[in-house]
Parts: structure tokens; sequence; C-alpha cells
């Protein structure tokens, strides 16, 4: 009978720890961001602000990488400067707006083009916005590598 009761608390014990993080990861970091009616895109001649409509974001200061934003564009950035390597990140299943596996699918088929928001807005860490032709733009931070490999007794 012992043997029942403690593995009923232990399963009782993880269901909690488990619903906890889940919490934790799905709702509790993330703040919803005020409407914002500017986003800046890095163009060859330099920093642009271009106005937007419709923005959502989320944000977070538990991690540089949790920033998310959705937006319309109404006016297209003139010779943006493209990001390779883009891979927009996952996101709460409540923030609708931003689908990451249409996205990198958008990207790699070219129908979205990935350019720099912001060059270090967090140490290592870009603003990378995916541009539709129709106006729609997605952002999301990723880290760069312009740090050299360091190795392990630096």
């Amino acid at each position: 009978m012992n043997g029942k009761i403690v593995g009923i608390g232990l399963l009782a014990v993880a269901a909690i720890a488990g619903a906890g993080m889940w919490y934790l990861q799905e709702y509790y970091f993330y703040d919803r961001l005020p409407a914002a009616d500017t986003l800046t895109v890095q163009t060859a001649s330099g920093p642009a602000t271009l106005p937007v409509r419709d923005f959502q974001g989320i944000d977070a200061d538990s991690s540089p990488l949790r920033w998310r934003a959705c937006a319309v564009l109404t006016q297209p950035p003139v010779d943006p400067v493209p990001f390779d390597g883009a891979t927009p990140l996952g996101t709460p299943g409540w923030f609708d707006c931003f689908d990451h596996g249409q996205l990198t699918a958008d990207l790699e088929s070219g129908a979205a083009q990935a350019v720099l928001g912001q060059a270090e807005i967090r140490p290592d860490v870009d603003r990378v916005l995916a541009i539709y032709p129709d106006g729609r733009v997605y952002g999301w931070h990723q880290y760069n590598d312009k740090t050299p490999e360091r190795g392990v007794m630096d």
C-alpha cells in the first residue's frame, strides 16, 4: 500500500511540474507589445524607418530571442540588405499571426525575402524581417555568426 501512495505522489508531482513548465513557456514569460506604427529596415543607404499597420508583437525579458512581430508595410523598403540563413523561430500557440513553418517554406521558395531589420539588437543577436511582395512583414530575433569561433580556454 505504501508503494502505491508513493507512486501516485510521484506521478502527481510530475504532472504538476509538467503543467507548470508548459504554462511558463507558453504564457508566463511573454508580454504583448503595444501597437507600433513603424519598423526599421537596413538598406544599402542606411537604416530606413517604414510605416506599418496592423502591428502585433510579443517579447520577453527571459531571452533575447523571444521577440516576434507581424505587420503590414504601407510602403516597401528600397534596396533592403538581405539576410542569409534566416531561420524563423516558433511562437506560443496563442500568437497565431506568426507561422514559422510557413515562413520557413516561403523563404526557401522565394515567396518571401529575408532582410536585416537591425544588426546587434542585443549582443550577437540580429532582428530579421521576412517581407512578402504584398507588404506583409514578419519579424524575429536570431543569433548571428559575427563572433569568431572561441576555444574552451578563452
